[in-house]
């Protein structure tokens, strides 16, 4: 029990971000089936079971639109922050850009990941495997939104005018489209920006986003 109680504990940030994950998406989920049957039964159409409506359109592009864009906001921040600075900010690393010393392969030790020590390709790739992978995830979210909004789209005109589906090439010209991407892209790149900036002055007790309580403001980073 003792143990369990550890293992819990040293995972519960990604337990409850996780745990609400699923809370939250259950709840899209259920409104948007309700709402797209509100929709059907205006259009006289018949309505769709639960399962039915998980493969729909309608709630792979209101899931995987808004998945593309936090995946984009992290990746793109990881790169950013790789490079550039902001004074004061605990967002960034120190003001002359130089690798803290965990980042230069010949200070590895024994306890270091293995494709961490040494060098070649296998290194290249490791030192970098956090953007490529959340880059990734974007990509692929990207290229689920094309799809399931294509299908969306479809649904949509063929419940209001009957017209022709269109492909996923059409749709992608489609101002729809960019709209949907867009909209969500400038609020996660927003949202950050005002997290670097507040930071510099605003703190949270106990947060590793947050410089200490009592650092002056134009300390940057996150040092004790």
């Amino acid at each position: 029990m003792k143990a369990r109680r550890r293992w819990l504990w040293s995972n519960s940030l990604s337990l409850v971000t996780f745990g609400a994950f699923v809370v939250f998406v259950t709840g899209q989920a259920l409104a948007g089936w309700r709402v797209r049957n509100e929709q059907l039964a205006q259009a006289g159409a018949a309505a769709d079971s639960f399962w039915a409506y998980l493969g729909s359109g309608h709630f792979g592009e209101a899931l995987l639109e808004n998945w593309e864009s936090e995946f984009l906001q992290l990746g793109a921040y990881v790169l950013l922050t790789a490079y550039l600075v902001q004074r004061g900010s605990p967002e960034s690393k120190s003001l002359d850009g130089k690798d803290r010393p965990g980042d230069d392969p010949d200070n590895a030790t024994a306890d270091s990941p293995g494709w961490s020590r040494g060098g070649g390709w296998r290194q290249l790739l490791y030192r970098n495997s956090l953007a490529i992978v959340l880059l990734g995830f974007f990509a692929l979210s990207f290229l689920g939104h094309l799809i399931a909004g294509t299908a969306a789209y479809n649904e949509e005109q063929k419940l209001e005018t009957g017209a022709a589906p269109v492909s996923l090439g059409q749709f992608a010209r489609t101002a729809e489209f960019w709209f949907q991407s867009m909209q969500n892209w400038q609020s996660e790149f927003f949202s950050v920006g005002a997290l670097v900036l507040l930071s510099v002055v605003l703190r949270q007790h106990g947060s590793p986003q947050s410089k200490p309580v009592t650092a002056p403001h134009d300390q940057t980073g996150s040092e004790e």
